[in-house]
């Protein structure tokens, strides 16, 4: 079930809230808990029942060895083997549905042949929301191991990893940030203040994804369907509206996911902090899918060694983190290189940190940014030419078209090998056809707001009972309805 859609916002929302308060009031809370696992599941079955018992399975399992590794850490062993049988489990499934063609691909022809050709047979299909409750329950085996987790029930076990609002597609929850909520008794207190906020927040996110990603979808589609034959202009066109798209895909639902919880008094942490104002690749993952980040550096980045064993094997963790973190993302070569590519800056940002170099703020803003675009087009690219020839088209290697005006007066750059042509020349892609500047104008527009105007959570903080303020809200959330012709589905919806 997509939050963008009327049944979600008409139907399941409102019924799930009623009944959840309803119960509440009658202090039924613990049966108020298990209504909201079963409208979870109920969510999460509605796209394909089929992904039901794997999710369900993936919880009994969990939970069971998260439990038998906290009696033994209690009693004075170390059970290390039942972590890794857990890891293994859980690992396990992510390879299996989500990896397996991938692993196959790389094998030599005639086997991948067979091997693919048996995994057809058994109608391998990827489950909602696998990479998310699977890294969500490893980094709570490993905290069982750890002697850091308390005795919970399975019955706040099961809610903890399956509540709808952040099931699908994050944020990627710590069991010590939500599962203490669920025995406050403020939890179950109806509050319009958190009512309100919620609301308010569920609107902005919903309007950022219906008014701004979808909108700028079809510019995307049509650059990256045709990446050979994009101009220079296009190839940034396509480039710069995928990377305001993922941001506003993402980080709206992240913040309806936020909005969800805070109607139900739960409070999930913040995804995104304005990434686009970062002015460093270390900076920019300390705004971008927070969460993410947070696991990768906890679980992975850190056991590692992290920084602790010199800077040359502290630039390989960097970068073994940021591999692992693009394979997570996807199963392609894109992936794993767009995570290898943020390992490299990532590394030379500490390099240049440790040499006492500093920047203009405006300059250091600018390289940050045009990195980060450059790897979105790896990160958006269906194979690794499409990305390359948008990437050469980008820099100018193919050419850069100007209006003639310009392009006499910059003609010296033909000296240095860049290739002028005047785009009145040219036959444009559909997308650009007689809105070349409307088009260039909106990305403008956009990068200017990302830069110097509160996010969402800044806004909801700002906010105050009074008529402008419902006005403001209520608008947006009536064009964004209004807008809900067609069924669009998140871009991390199956990550």
């Amino acid at each position: 079930m997509l939050f963008n859609s009327y049944l979600f916002i008409f139907v399941f929302l409102p019924t799930t809230l009623a009944i959840f308060f309803g119960l509440s009031r009658l202090r039924l809370t613990r049966l108020a808990i298990a209504y909201l696992v079963i409208s979870s599941l109920i969510f999460y079955a509605y796209w394909n029942p089929a992904y039901l018992p794997l999710l369900l399975g993936s919880v009994v399992v969990n939970y069971g060895v998260g439990r038998r590794l906290s009696w033994l850490r209690s009693r004075g062993f170390r059970p290390k083997p039942w972590l890794v049988l857990g890891i293994a489990f859980n690992l396990g499934l992510i390879a299996y549905f989500k990896y397996a063609d991938f692993f196959i691909s790389t094998l030599p022809v005639s086997t991948a042949s067979s091997l693919r050709a048996s995994l057809q047979t058994v109608n391998i299909a990827l489950p909602l929301a696998i990479s998310f409750f699977t890294f969500q329950q490893i980094a709570y085996l490993v905290d069982a191991y750890r002697g850091i987790t308390k005795p919970y029930s399975f019955l706040d076990y099961c809610l903890f990893v399956c509540f709808f609002p952040q099931l699908i597609a994050g944020p990627i929850v710590h069991h010590k940030d939500v599962l203490h909520q669920f025995h406050r008794i403020k939890t179950f207190c109806f509050s319009q203040r958190n009512m309100a906020l919620g609301l308010a927040m569920f609107t902005l996110g919903l309007a950022k994804k219906v008014l701004i990603a979808d909108n700028l979808s079809p510019w995307v589609a049509t650059v990256f369907s045709q990446a050979e034959a994009v101009t220079f202009i296009e190839a940034w066109v396509g480039a710069l509206s995928y990377t305001f798209q993922l941001y506003f895909d993402f980080s709206g639902y992240s913040d309806m996911a936020i909005g969800l919880a805070l109607m139900f008094n739960i409070r999930l942490p913040l995804n995104f902090n304005s990434p686009y104002k970062a002015r460093s690749i270390s900076d920019f993952w300390r705004r971008w899918h927070i969460t993410l980040s947070n696991f990768l550096r906890d679980y992975l980045y850190i056991p590692l060694g992290g920084s602790r064993r010199g800077e040359p094997r502290r630039y390989a963790n960097l970068i073994m983190t940021m591999l692992l973190g693009g394979l997570w993302h996807g199963a392609g070569w894109t992936f794993v290189l767009w995570g290898g590519l943020h390992g490299v800056y990532l590394s030379l940002n500490h390099a240049w940190r440790r040499w006492g170099i500093a920047l203009p703020a405006l300059l250091s803003w600018g390289i940050t940014f045009l990195a980060v675009v450059a790897s979105w087009v790896l990160f958006r690219a269906s194979s690794l030419a499409d990305a390359i020839a948008l990437l050469q088209t980008m820099s100018g290697l193919n050419g850069i078209v100007l209006p003639g005006e310009a392009q006499g007066k910059l003609g010296f750059l033909t000296q240095y090998g860049i290739q002028l042509r005047s785009w009145q020349a040219l036959s444009y892609l559909p997308v650009l056809n007689g809105s070349k500047l409307i088009s260039l104008g909106a990305l403008a527009a956009l990068t200017l707001g990302v830069v110097w105007l509160p996010n969402t959570h800044e806004i909801v903080q700002r906010l105050r009972p009074r008529w402008w303020w419902a006005a403001g809200i209520g608008a947006a959330a009536a064009v964004s309805l209004l807008s809900l012709n067609r069924v669009s589905e998140f871009l991390y919806f199956q990550f």
